[in-house]
């Protein structure tokens, strides 16, 4: 990334502004089309760590890499360099039809996982030839000109040069936690540090409240964030997919090197010749490997984020689709996900319960001249186009923040200075001493504290959202709003806002509660309201904490009274994210539903976080799944999809390794009594690359209707036993051929070796169709790819032997009553591993 204030030798937010337009190339209209097109070519992207796509032919060089593919290259050459030309050619050919359908399924599934997060990449609003225009925060250039607002991430590093109340929250560069505000000017104190600059903003950082307007001095990697992005942690530097593949992958590691090195000591005995002995250990280790794994994983991921695209929820990150499967626990906000979020304000009282005005007018002041990120609350004010502010002047204001949970403006009219606070009604009425009565005020008295509560707990009982309404005045000369002028306020009244149930968010909660989530609802609104809106939904209430109470307690004792509650109310951001780390700490898998500033923790600390589409920048940047439409039914759906994409990865592991693990074992232990190998090496390669031609499809198969009925978390242990239990079945059967190969129809080398090659592939194959569902494989309709390709090999590995390129592989064409043996063995074995898989489901069933 090319810096273009690389010359200077000091920092470029010590630079006048004007010095900046200049070397920059830009004006306060911002660049043209052609020139930013010349700089983003020349610079590269505005992207922290550039994901450099390297050649196709280098990605598919790449898949060489795996030691497997390696051995088996160097054993071909070893086989080319004793004269065995046929190994070497067949062994090759082998391998690189495995690495191409590898590479073509999974290169294909990654791009189409790519266009889907591309769809909702961050986007910022820049102005290029004086025209304000969005565009993705990766197009930006040096020498851009950017519009902030409340709620955006800032997306490159730049100097301010207008302004309106920003605050910005720069803990991910310096870890504090307060909002600083930015102003446009040359700093006057000489720092190099970014905490100190007050006129500059950084790539990371987010705006809290206010607006403005920033010339881009640095991009991409340039930038502070770039500085320190090889520190910074990512949000999931393993998840439960990885996890669990990991294990998995050792469990075959380990079966792997025990029979390799069984076989290679069973061949030394009997003074077999080493090269094959070798070449045909490491076909062992191939035919135990489910080599097609990272395809099928990768596959089926992207073929769910393309169907979860289609029921409207676009995926970020591919394994997040895998985590939303295995989610027990769903914590959510209830506005827009229980509630329509059309909100209105309904009511405008004051202390005694009457109708008035002058809240409304108060309201109105607070919410037209507040800058922060405004709410839905605000805007229902705002919807009281009556109320005439004009003759009103803003003098400054103190920004929202969750801890302080209100916002205050200072404005002017006819030489007046008045405070006007909205805000929670817990935290702004403490700062009360009077109340307005009519046109007079008094004093606020426990007695007149009781009745505001009373009008208050009312309010909310009835379903309605409450802010309080206060005021102060201040002195003509008061420069400046501070938070410490929120003291000795004067209470007018309450504004109550009501906000519909949903009227599709019952069933929604149904459905989830069916399907083994549990929601939990985490909200800053008050109890009552919250009560209120689960009655309407028939929703039971477990339990209830409030934010109060969650400070009390301890993690221990939070995480006990988590376990049961279902309302959290009153809560802040901190609590939310507390409640979501003690909750997976409880090894549950916790997905986080939100689309506030204030939920950005939660959604980054949670196994899946979902926002939605018109969410917060910094909410949409820490979610994981993005819901284009805010409805819990389409959140449903990407669950249901989640567990058939779980479901399809597991299918194929339970597959491979019952089969494989049966048929390699049966080959191992034929070495201690035949004369000669079972099947040659390259016999053994094309088994399995025969095999895994018939898996291709399982990433579209159907799955049952009990296999998305509830949470599947990944279970090693289970996967192992069905292996344990399901393989002795299929070795059995190959040692029933064994004999009758051997002692009916007195088989040579090369017969053996035919017949145990149709019939492996033949129980491998069709074993999938008994396998594959839990219940009566002839009620369950497989995708017709699976049965296709599945079918497809069945029948090329019958007629191979009867072609020249059977020859080829040492193949001989079996005598007929073989194929009857084998109908009979077919027929079978399929009715008894039909048998052995319900009784393992009764016994070990997950």
């Amino acid at each position: 990334m090319i810096d273009p204030l690389q010359s200077s030798s000091r920092p470029w937010w010590l630079e006048p502004e004007a010095v900046l337009f200049d070397r920059l190339g830009s004006a306060p209209a911002g660049l043209s089309e052609s020139r930013a097109a010349q700089i983003l070519a020349r610079c590269g992207p505005n992207i922290i760590k550039p994901k450099r796509e390297a050649a196709v032919i280098l990605q598919l060089l790449s898949r060489f890499r795996n030691p497997l593919v390696l051995l088996l290259i160097c054993a071909s050459i070893v086989s080319a360099m004793t004269g065995d030309m046929t190994s070497f050619i067949v062994i090759n050919a082998i391998v690189l039809l495995s690495v191409l359908l590898d590479f073509v399924q999974e290169y294909r599934a990654a791009n189409a996982a790519h266009a889907l997060r591309d769809s909702v990449a961050l986007r910022a609003t820049v102005l290029r030839d004086g025209i304000a225009r969005s565009i993705a925060s990766a197009d930006l250039v040096t020498g851009d000109i950017v519009l902030l607002s409340a709620g955006n991430l800032v997306p490159a590093d730049g100097i301010v040069i207008e302004t309106r109340d920003l605050f910005v929250n720069q803990g991910l560069l310096t870890g504090e936690s307060y909002p600083v505000e930015k102003r446009p000017g040359t700093t006057a104190a000489i720092t190099t540090q970014v905490d100190t600059a007050c006129n500059a903003v950084f790539m990371g950082t987010s705006v809290i409240t206010g607006s403005g307007k920033i010339l881009l001095t640095r991009t991409g990697t340039a930038t502070a964030l770039g500085d320190v992005a090889a520190t910074l942690s990512s949000k999931h530097a393993i998840d439960t997919l990885e996890m669990g593949t990991r294990r998995f992958g050792m469990l075959i590691m380990r079966l792997t090197f025990f029979l390799v090195l069984f076989v290679l000591l069973v061949n030394t005995m009997f003074h077999r010749p080493w090269l094959e002995s070798f070449m045909f250990a490491i076909a062992l280790a191939v035919g135990l490997t489910p080599e097609l794994l990272p395809m099928i994983v990768s596959v089926t991921l992207s073929r769910g984020a393309l169907r979860m695209a289609e029921k409207q929820v676009i995926v970020k990150r591919l394994s997040a689709i895998h985590d939303l499967g295995q989610m027990d626990i769903l914590c959510t906000d209830k506005t827009g996900t229980l509630t329509e979020a059309r909100i209105k304000l309904e009511r405008h009282v004051d202390s005694q319960a009457r109708e008035s005005e002058r809240v409304l007018e108060l309201a109105y002041i607070n919410s037209y001249f507040e800058t922060g990120l405004k709410s839905p609350l605000d805007d229902a004010i705002l919807e009281h186009k009556e109320v005439d502010v004009s003759a009103w002047n803003k003098i400054d204001e103190v920004p929202f923040d969750f801890e302080r949970r209100r916002v205050s403006v200072l404005v002017e009219k006819a030489q007046q200075r008045v405070l006007v606070v909205k805000g929670a009604p817990e935290d702004t009425m403490r700062l009360c001493t009077q109340y307005e009565n009519g046109t007079e005020t008094a004093m606020l008295d426990d007695n007149a504290r009781r009745v505001a509560k009373q009008l208050f707990d009312s309010l909310g009982r009835e379903g309605f959202r409450v802010l309080a309404i206060a005021w102060r005045d201040v002195p003509p000369d008061h420069p400046h709003a501070v938070v410490n002028d929120e003291t000795e306020l004067i209470f007018a009244g309450f504004a109550a806002f009501l906000d519909p149930p949903k009227l599709d968010a019952a069933t929604a909660l149904n459905d989830l509660g069916r399907s083994g989530v549990t929601v939990k609802i985490l909200t800053g609104d008050n109890e009552l309201v919250t009560q209120h809106i689960c009655a309407a939904l028939d929703v039971q209430v477990t339990g209830v904490l409030l934010g109060s109470e969650i400070a009390a307690l301890d993690d221990a004792a939070l995480s006990a009274q988590a376990e049961s509650a279902n309302l959290f109310c009153r809560v802040t951001p901190a609590q939310k994210n507390r409640i979501v780390t003690l909750l997976r700490r409880r090894n549950h898998v916790v997905g986080y539903l939100g689309d506030g500033i204030n939920d950005a923790p939660a959604l980054h600390t949670a196994d899946v976080g979902i926002s939605v589409d018109g969410a917060a920048d910094v909410a949409k940047d820490a979610a994981d799944l993005i819901l284009l439409e805010h409805s819990l039914d389409a959140l449903h759906e990407g669950l249901q999809e989640g567990r058939r994409t779980f479901s399809n990865i597991q299918k194929y592991l339970m597959m491979g390794t019952s089969s494989n693990f049966g048929n390699m074992f049966s080959m191992a232990g034929a070495t201690l009594f035949l004369p000669f190998l079972p099947m040659t090496p390259i016999q053994i390669l094309l088994n399995n690359f025969l095999y895994d031609i018939s898996e291709i499809a399982i990433p579209f198969d159907s799955v049952e209707p009990e296999d998305v009925a509830k949470p599947r978390a990944w279970n090693i242990e289970f996967i192992r036993n069905f292996m344990l239990v399901l393989g002795p079945v299929s070795s059995l059967f190959d040692f029933l051929t064994f004999y009758i190969l051997l002692t009916i129809l007195h088989a040579d080398a090369a017969l053996f070796r035919t017949g145990w090659f149709i019939e492996s592939l033949a129980t491998q194959v069709l074993v999938i169709f008994v396998i594959r569902t839990r219940g009566n494989p002839l009620r369950s309709k497989p995708n017709p790819l699976l049965l296709i390709s599945s079918l497809s090999v069945l029948l090329v590995a019958l007629i191979l032997p009867y072609f020249s390129i059977g020859s080829f592989f040492g193949l001989v064409r079996p005598p007929l009553q073989f194929f009857l043996i084998l109908a009979l063995l077919l027929f079978s074995y399929l009715i008894l591993v039909e048998m052995v898989k319900r009784w393992f489901y009764r016994h070990y069933g997950q």
